[in-house]
């Protein structure tokens, strides 16, 4: 009898009660994309389209726990940070990590809310950047992320530029800095590596009320990407077809009444180049 094995992504983040971001929107994208999603929770929130009331982090024994479970057993090929609430969790996952790191991870900083609070605090920043940094392939920063780490305001391309030389120096591989906020029709997105390979890549914005989850569903769609074979840039190449294409299929979707999701399931096996 054959037997076959998917392409197994984890994902180390936060629950999102609203279904839109975080570890269900992780899961929704590994799903779509084929490969098998197993997650590590951090933290439980109470949120849904209208933001988010309450945060209950899961202690770190047991996200260490739900981590080791899974590499031990399941192994996977591919891994996503999202959100880390603290330093001490920062520090943990670091260190159980950094024996694994022929397996690609990726880390999308949960840091701002999309209100523009401030999510992590100033020792747990500096935790992230000494221990997380290193060990990562690739950090996947908004323009507000990219501002709290940098210490200054990235607002254009050139901006981002300069945040994505500045990242690399603190000891990350690659970056990809996301201008989803950028204003205009055009989006522009800034990725640099320690070997000095530039690219920027770019699409066209599309007007819809439903982009809850784009980063989480993004750096997810990168993973997966990763994990089934693909290079570096051609991951985030294909990555952000999918995303662009999952906003388009979305955009006239009712979910809740505010924010609402990307359409993940919109059929990503028939991935038109944007």
């Amino acid at each position: 009898m054959i037997k076959y094995k998917y392409s197994v992504v984890l994902s180390i983040a936060g629950s999102d009660s609203g279904g839109g971001a975080g570890i269900q929107a992780d899961l929704k994208t590994f799903s779509a994309l084929g490969c098998y999603g197993a997650t590590a929770i951090t933290a439980v929130t109470v949120q849904n389209t209208l933001g988010v009331s309450a945060i209950y982090p899961i202690p770190v024994e047991i996200v260490i726990g739900q981590i080791k479970a899974v590499m031990d057993d399941i192994k996977p090929m591919a891994i996503k940070l999202g959100m880390i609430y603290s330093a001490e969790l920062a520090a943990a996952i670091a260190d159980f990590l950094k024996d694994y790191q022929h397996v690609p991870i990726l880390f999308d900083p949960v840091m701002v809310s999309s209100s523009g609070h401030q999510l992590i605090n100033t020792d747990a920043l500096d935790r992230l950047k000494q221990h997380l940094f290193p060990i990562i392939r690739l950090l996947t920063p908004n323009l507000s992320e990219a501002s709290l780490i940098t210490g200054t305001p990235v607002e254009t391309v050139n901006d981002m530029k300069k945040a994505a030389a500045y990242i690399i120096k603190q000891g990350c591989k690659a970056v990809l800095i996301k201008g989803g906020h950028l204003q205009g029709t055009d989006l522009y997105d800034v990725y640099l590596d320690n070997k000095g390979t530039e690219h920027t890549f770019s699409s066209k914005s599309i007007n819809s009320p439903n982009t809850h989850g784009t980063g989480c569903t993004l750096s997810s769609a990168i993973a997966s990407f990763l994990a089934l074979g693909d290079d570096m840039l051609t991951s985030i190449e294909r990555a952000k077809t999918y995303v662009h294409q999952a906003i388009e299929y979305g955009k006239d979707v009712k979910t809740g009444e505010g924010q609402g999701p990307l359409n993940h399931f919109f059929d990503p096996g028939k991935l038109v180049k944007v």
